[in-house]
């Protein structure tokens, strides 16, 4: 009897007021991702608990490695820390909510953000083919626009940059505003005309 209007809050905080029941339905069924905001650290434990629950869910990891004063050590670690995105059927939404660790959903625009399939599959390409990867502390002024000819991005555009001497190419993650830095050869790009 407790849970009833415990669902009933959750579902009026976290849904906007415009949304109709069908919409709402509607936006959970759609094949995009949702991307989630989580606590320091909590990324692996709630994925862990996500798959548990049979949610499709991702949080890409790449290895890094990491220097102490005695020794350097080979680590995992997500490639977007505070995130996890999730692709909840029906009720699954609410049950990503209740999840500990998971602080709220990411909205854009007073909507859950939602994250085209392509890009989840771009963020696990670049992990699963060990690229160099690096946060990007913030926009960037727009540059010339590349698209990947070869190689595991084959298809993707971006913004070609050159920092400290090497080309580098802007990835932006829509609606979460995150971009990400990629290394690459010049061989791999092609100009993108308008």
């Amino acid at each position: 009897m407790i849970r009833k209007p415990l669902e009933l809050l959750i579902f009026a905080v976290s849904v906007p007021l415009n949304f109709t029941g069908e919409e709402f339905q509607y936006m959970l069924m759609d094949d995009r991702w949702l991307a989630f905001y989580t606590r320091s650290r909590a990324e692996k434990s709630i994925y862990t608990r996500l798959h548990g629950m049979g949610i499709d869910c991702c949080v890409p990891i790449h290895k890094v490695v990491r220097q102490w004063s005695d020794r350097r050590k080979q680590v995992e670690e997500p490639l977007i820390r505070g995130y996890i995105f999730a692709r909840p059927q029906g009720r699954q939404y609410f049950d990503v909510l209740n999840t500990p660790g998971v602080v709220r959903c990411v909205m854009y625009c007073g909507q859950p953000a939602r994250i085209p399939h392509v890009q989840i599959e771009m963020l696990q390409r670049l992990v699963d083919e060990n690229w160099e990867v690096e946060q990007s502390a913030g926009p960037f002024q727009p540059g010339e626009k590349v698209r990947f000819i070869r190689g595991p991005l084959l298809g993707i555009t971006g913004e070609l940059v050159e920092v400290a001497g090497k080309h580098k190419v802007i990835l932006r993650l829509d609606h979460i505003e995150h971009s990400l830095l990629v290394t690459v050869h010049p061989a791999q790009l092609e100009r993108v005309t308008a």
